[in-house]
């Protein structure tokens, strides 16, 4: 089946899981996953589940894993940790939890974000992996690099990675 088959079989409207991961980002603070709602809501979204937690790796993967056990979310989304600051764990966390890796996502994230900010994109660890069936996108915290993830790259293949994660079970 061509990719143009693949995205026409998919729903356009997703329901999103979204996870902001930080020590300092909470209520009004938190921009980045206040901007990942507001985005996904005016695409045709949907935010079926909200949550913050600290930028520890229990928290990380015990919410993660509520997210994907959640049968109203159907591509869970994360923003902050992944830097290569000592309190950035995010990467670590989620690389060790997947069942299966989605190296693209890291790689165009990083090649989109290298045209935008130069050599510092290096300092980026984002990372897109499936985790009972369900894809987990870890974005960075900052709104620009939001920005570029969600236009570039989560809006256009959130139907065809949710078809795709999912199969038959869609």
């Amino acid at each position: 089946m061509s990719l143009e088959a693949h995205r026409a079989e998919s729903r356009a409207a997703q329901a999103f899981a979204v996870i902001t991961i930080s020590d300092t980002r909470f209520g009004a603070a938190d921009k980045g996953g206040a901007y990942l709602v507001e985005r996904l809501e005016a695409a045709g979204h949907r935010v079926a589940r909200r949550e913050t937690v600290r930028d520890e790796r229990d928290e990380i993967e015990a919410s993660v894993r509520r997210a994907v056990a959640d049968g109203d979310v159907e591509l869970v989304l994360t923003t902050g940790g992944t830097g290569i600051a000592p309190r950035d764990v995010t990467y670590d966390t989620l690389k060790d939890l997947f069942d299966s890796e989605i190296p693209g996502f890291g790689e165009l994230f990083r090649a989109l974000s290298f045209q935008e900010i130069g050599s510092a994109t290096i300092l980026s660890r984002a990372i897109g992996g499936v985790l009972a069936g369900k894809v987990v996108l870890a974005l960075p915290g900052s709104p620009k690099a939001l920005a570029l993830a969600l236009e570039r790259i989560v809006l256009p293949e959130a139907g065809h990675l949710v078809s795709q994660s999912r199969g038959a079970q869609r």
